[in-house]
């Protein structure tokens, strides 16, 4: 059975990431022993947005279309709501999470990050959750919405905020750990 601790995880983001959303996956996840890293548009540092102003610098490991598919295991996309709203309009970002999702790799998703899940059309007939202003979002594009704290369908894990990070967290440690199952796009 696969181990955390053999896993390669990838963080996309931008600028504008809700703080917690990025670090807390990105910590939680190396102290457990994975190999974690953050993937920028650049490949430069990115600047979180923490309450209602800028927050704290995350360091980049990796510039976007750098990033393949076949090294890594599962793929994190933090919310806030102007890190997936850059993102989702950025066509190499967008290819890569379509990617990730049709290699049957694990996505996780949280808050306003399930735009970016959207706009690679891979929503439709899954059970999904998000932040409540984009929950409509997601059932016009076919998926079934659920109000849970994590939401797991076919390989793509979503949360819904801050507050569920530790269940987020958790699923993901348990997707990796059940090993690669052959998922489809439903």
């Amino acid at each position: 059975m696969p181990d955390i601790k053999n896993a390669k995880i990838l963080i996309l983001s931008t600028d504008g990431f809700e703080q917690s959303e990025l670090e807390t996956p990105r910590d939680d996840l190396r102290a457990k022993g994975a190999t974690v890293h953050v993937a920028t548009p650049s490949g430069d540092a990115i600047t979180g947005w923490d309450g209602d102003d800028w927050g704290q610098e995350a360091a980049a490991d990796l510039k976007l279309t750098d990033a393949r598919v076949e090294e890594y295991d599962a793929l994190v996309l933090p919310g806030g709501q102007i890190n997936p709203d850059v993102l989702r309009v950025n066509e190499d970002a967008v290819a890569l999470i379509r990617s990730f999702v049709e290699a049957g790799k694990i996505v996780a998703a949280i808050c306003h990050a399930p735009w970016l899940l959207i706009e690679a059309g891979v929503v439709e007939g899954r059970d999904m959750t998000a932040y409540p202003s984009i929950r409509t979002d997601l059932k016009n594009a076919g998926a079934n919405v659920k109000d849970a704290s994590v939401v797991t369908s076919n390989g793509i894990i979503t949360s819904r905020n801050p507050d569920d990070l530790n269940d987020f967290v958790a699923k993901i440690i348990e997707e990796v750990e059940e090993g690669r199952h052959l998922r489809h796009a439903a």
